[in-house]
C-alpha cells in the first residue's frame, strides 16, 4: 500500500516511511493502541503530566492513517449531541460546560502547535451555518436560539444573506450563523506531527504493528495488561484503545460504534479570478443545515475541499479499503462543488477519497478508564474528533493518573453508550436512515419547505 494514496492530506505531509514495528517483549506504563489524535494526544498529555512514564504506542499502519489523516480539515468545538440535546439530557449547566471545554479546546489546539513547533497551518477562520435556500432558515434561527437559550452565544451573530455574501458568496444563500470558535489544520501535519513530538518526549511509536489481543490487568495474582501483536507484545500497567471508527473491528466492540463513511472531494487551486468571484478570504469553514451533512473547508494552497455523507453503511459494521471510494457519493460530492459556486461548476477535482467515523448509539463520545482491568478508551465523535480527540486525550491522562479536574467531570468522562443492535437490524436500519434523509433533502430542496421532523427516520435521529 503507498500511504499517500489514503488522502490528499497524507501524500503531502513529508516522510510517511513507517518507523520500526514492535519485536520481542517490551514493558510500558501505559500503551496504547493507535497512533491517530486520540492516541497521541493521550500520550502527549500523559507525558507533560508525568514526564517519567514509559509510553508504547502501536499502530497497525502509519500514525495519521485513519481518520486523524483523512478528514475534513475541520478543528470544531462540535462534539456530536447539541447544546439543546445536551440541556435536554442533562441540565444547562452541564450543557454550558462542555461547549465551554470544547471552545477551549479549540484554542488548545492551536497553543500546542505553536509551543511543540508543529506548522499544522492551523487557521481561526470561524464556522459559518448556512441556510441554502428558505427550507434551512428555520432550522438555523432554531439552531441560534438553543445557542442563545443557554447564554453561549456570546461571539457569535447572524447573519443576512447580504451579509453572508460580503464574506462569501454562495448559491441561493439566504443567510448563516457565524461561530469564531471553529479553525482549519492540514490534517497530515498535526498527526504527523504530533507523533514526532510524542517521540521526542518519550514515548515509543511501534508502526505496522498489528495488535491481535488485548489482555487485562490480572487479579490472581495481580499482573501488568498484555498487548498481543504479531511480533510481540507490550506489558503495562494500563492500556488505551485509541482507534476510533476501527473499534468496531475488536473483538467484543461490533456494536459499540456504528462505522459511516464520509467521503471527500479536492479542486485544483483556484485562481485569483475564481477567488474573487466567490470570496471566502476570511477561510471559515461552511456547512448547511442538510440531513446528510456537508462540510466545506479552504486550503492554505487555495483549493475547496467538499465532504459529505452518503457512503452505505456496510452490513456487520465491516471497515474495508475498497469502502474508501464510492462512485456515486463522490459523484454528488462534485456535482455540489458546482451548486454552492456555479462559477467554479467546470473546476478539475484532482483527489477524492474518505474513511470511516465512530457514530456511538447516544451520539455522545465515551471517555473511559477502569483502574482495576487497566483498560481506558476513546471513541465516538460523530465525525468531529479533530477537537473531541483532544479533549479525550486530556481527560484520559487525567483519568489515568488519579487527577480529579473539570475534564473528569464532563459527562463523557466514564460514559459507556449502550450498543447498536444486532445485525440485521442494525444494517436494515442505518441504511433506511441514509435513504430516507437523502429523500427528505431533495423534497425540501424541491418545494422551498423544511422537513417537519414527523418522519420516522427523523424520530430516530433525534438528539
Amino acid at each position: 500500500m503507498r500511504y499517500s494514496d489514503v488522502s490528499y492530506w497524507l501524500s503531502t505531509a513529508g516522510d510517511l516511511t513507517p518507523r520500526a514495528a514492535l519485536r520481542g517483549a517490551h514493558d510500558a506504563d501505559v500503551a496504547i493502541v493507535g497512533a491517530g489524535y486520540t492516541g497521541l494526544w493521550t500520550a502527549w498529555y500523559l507525558l507533560q503530566r508525568r514526564p517519567d512514564l514509559r509510553v508504547a504506542i502501536c499502530e497497525s499502519e502509519i500514525a495519521g492513517f485513519g481518520a486523524s489523516g483523512r478528514n475534513g480539515a475541520w478543528c470544531s468545538a462540535g462534539i456530536g449531541l447539541t447544546p439543546t440535546g445536551l440541556a435536554r439530557r442533562y441540565d444547562p449547566a452541564t450543557a454550558r460546560a462542555v461547549v465551554r471545554a470544547m471552545r477551549d479546546t479549540v484554542d488548545e489546539i492551536g497553543r500546542v502547535c505553536d509551543t511543540a513547533g508543529i506548522d499544522a497551518e492551523f487557521r481561526r477562520g470561524g464556522m459559518l451555518r448556512v441556510a441554502r435556500g428558505p427550507h434551512e432558515v428555520a432550522a438555523m434561527r432554531a439552531s441560534a436560539e438553543g445557542y442563545r437559550a443557554l447564554a453561549l452565544d456570546d461571539g457569535m451573530c447572524e447573519l443576512s444573506a447580504d451579509e453572508l455574501a460580503s464574506r462569501v458568496r454562495i448559491a441561493g444563500a439566504r443567510g448563516a450563523v457565524y461561530d469564531p470558535r471553529c479553525a482549519t489544520v492540514h490534517p497530515g501535519h498535526l498527526v504527523r506531527g504530533l507523533a514526532s513530538a510524542v517521540e521526542h518526549r518519550g514515548a515509543q511509536l511501534f508502526e505496522r504493528t498489528r495488535v491481535t489481543r488485548i489482555d487485562p490487568v490480572g487479579r490472581r495474582p495481580r499482573s501488568p495488561a498484555v498487548v498481543h501483536t504479531r511480533r510481540g507484545r507490550v506489558r503495562a500497567g494500563a492500556v488505551v484503545v485509541a482507534t476510533e471508527a476501527w473499534t468496531a473491528q475488536l473483538p467484543g466492540h461490533r456494536r459499540s460504534l456504528l462505522p459511516i463513511y464520509s467521503l471527500i472531494v479536492l479542486t485544483a487551486p483556484l485562481s485569483p479570478a475564481q477567488w474573487d468571484e466567490i470570496g471566502w478570504a476570511g477561510h471559515e469553514c461552511l456547512s448547511s443545515h442538510r440531513l446528510t451533512v456537508d462540510y466545506l473547508s479552504r486550503t492554505a494552497d487555495g483549493r475547496i475541499l467538499f465532504g459529505g455523507r452518503g457512503a452505505p453503511y456496510h452490513f456487520g459494521s465491516r471497515v474495508r479499503p475498497r469502502f474508501d471510494r464510492h462512485r456515486a457519493t463522490h459523484a454528488a460530492l462534485r456535482a455540489m462543488v458546482g451548486n454552492w459556486f456555479p462559477a467554479l461548476a467546470d473546476v478539475a477535482i484532482t483527489h477524492q477519497w474518505g474513511g470511516p467515523l465512530g457514530m456511538p448509539r447516544d451520539w455522545l463520545p465515551n471517555f473511559t478508564y477502569d483502574p482495576a482491568t487497566g483498560l481506558a478508551g476513546a471513541w465516538g465523535y460523530t465525525g468531529q474528533g479533530v477537537g473531541a480527540s483532544n479533549l479525550a486525550g486530556r481527560t484520559l491522562a487525567d483519568l489515568i493518573t488519579g487527577q480529579s479536574t473539570p475534564l473528569t467531570r464532563l459527562p463523557m468522562a466514564g460514559h459507556r453508550s449502550r450498543r447498536w443492535e444486532p445485525e440485521p437490524l442494525r444494517w436494515l436500519g442505518a441504511r433506511y436512515i441514509q435513504r430516507a434523509f437523502g429523500r427528505l433533502d431533495r423534497r425540501a430542496e424541491r418545494g422551498g419547505r423544511p422537513p417537519r421532523g414527523r418522519s420516522l427516520a427523523e424520530r430516530l435521529m433525534r438528539h
